[in-house]
């Protein structure tokens, strides 16, 4: 006995004001950037350039109401990015991108989160967060290689904790390939 599955069909298109509530509704449940919800609200409208329109309307009383603010979205990720996950510049910059926020509103709010912070202390924060101790082996090494490079710090400052830790140079060679992958990083453009 086989089941079809019927196929949903989507969700009628809102009218302005319908579309305005769904978008406030969609900001309370979480920040989002102009980006987000724009792709949020396109499923919701009617297609067409009046669809366009009505989210053009919606997304200007969005921010006149100060309910949508990407600088203000850039800080507060950037902040509790860097105090709680203890995520280092490059990792935040990449996420703000995906995000959609601008390349310009993404430096000077980097610049000014980063600018006084000690990348070396937050990396070490990082270990100590997630629990990471010296490692044993070269296994053990290039784990914490990859989780530092994931958590957006710079390979300067992880083969300065390793070389600390007293991690065999031998180790520390067998990662330079590694090294050279990461530093080249085509998101970083």
């Amino acid at each position: 006995m086989s089941f079809s599955r019927r196929a949903k069909k989507p969700p009628a298109p809102l009218a302005e004001p319908a579309l305005y509530d769904y978008a406030v509704k969609a900001l309370g449940r979480r920040m989002r950037t102009e980006s987000e919800l724009r792709r949020l609200l396109v499923s919701r409208a009617e297609p067409g350039p009046s669809g366009e329109a009505q989210i053009k309307s919606v997304l200007t009383r969005l921010k006149e109401h100060g309910y949508l603010n990407d600088a203000s979205f850039a800080e507060t990720y950037a902040r509790l990015r860097q105090e709680n996950e203890k995520f280092g510049a490059r990792r935040v910059r990449q996420d703000l991108r995906q995000k959609g926020v601008r390349s310009d509103l993404i430096d000077r709010t980097l610049e000014a989160r980063y600018a006084k912070s000690n990348e070396e202390a937050l990396a070490r924060q990082h270990l100590e967060r997630k629990r990471l101790a010296k490692p044993a082996n070269e296994k053990e090494t290039a784990r914490i290689v990859r989780r530092l490079v994931a958590a957006g710090f710079s390979t300067a400052v992880i083969y300065r904790i390793l070389r600390q830790w007293d991690v065999p140079c031998e180790s520390l060679a067998a990662l330079d390939s590694l090294s050279n992958e990461t530093d080249a990083d085509p998101r970083e453009d």
